[in-house]
């Protein structure tokens, strides 16, 4: 009997998803091709193997209580000083992302946990590189859009490469995806300069 290190997850879909992740990895991040683009409903947490079919059926009833909603990404932040990160913000579908992530880490689950620094729904864009590179981030990705329906998160386990693989999707239950918010906005695209 082993242990697995898993984490959930939001998905950030394509195009939107692979284009972060190489503008991730052209600010120097190491890590970049082995996280795909996310916002993280629950970090890295360490579970005994035999667990796993109990946290599996803990998320199924997580997403089945779960909704679809609008995550709409814009602009940048970051965590400096405090940590060394820079993240594209989420600006639409906080909320539901911050009662999603307390759901999964609920006391009576098998993934109890306390957080390291309070909950702030995000997308990383830069962690743990020099600070030229992170500013860079910050400026090359201040007016980044994107925007999409949420339907659902997935469970996804760390390789001992370091590589964090998809183990199963969960779609949240009940109720039709809302669209996104009409409007004119440029989704997922960078502005040309």
């Amino acid at each position: 009997m082993g242990t697995l290190t898993i984490g959930v997850s939001i998905a950030v879909p394509e195009p939107h998803g692979s284009l972060l992740q190489q503008r991730r990895a052209g600010f120097g991040d190491a890590a970049a091709h082995g996280i795909p683009t996310h916002v993280t409903l629950l970090p890295p947490t360490e579970v005994d193997d035999a667990e796993l079919p109990a946290v599996e059926a803990h998320l199924t009833e997580v997403a089945a209580a779960g909704r679809p909603f609008t995550m709409r990404l814009s602009g940048t932040d970051t965590f400096r000083p405090l940590s060394p990160v820079v993240y594209v913000r989420v600006v639409e579908g906080a909320e539901a992302c911050a009662w999603l992530q307390k759901r999964v880490r609920d006391a009576s689950g098998p993934v109890a946990r306390e957080l390291q620094f309070p909950y702030h729904p995000h997308v990383t864009v830069a962690h743990g590189i020099d600070d030229a590179a992170m500013d860079r981030a910050f400026e090359e990705l201040a007016e980044y859009e994107a925007e999409w329906p949420c339907t659902g998160f997935a469970l996804h386990e760390q390789g001992p490469d370091g590589v964090w693989r998809k183990l199963r999707e969960f779609g949240f239950g009940g109720c039709a995806v809302v669209p996104p918010q009409a409007g004119p906005v440029d989704r997922g695209t960078l502005p040309t300069r």
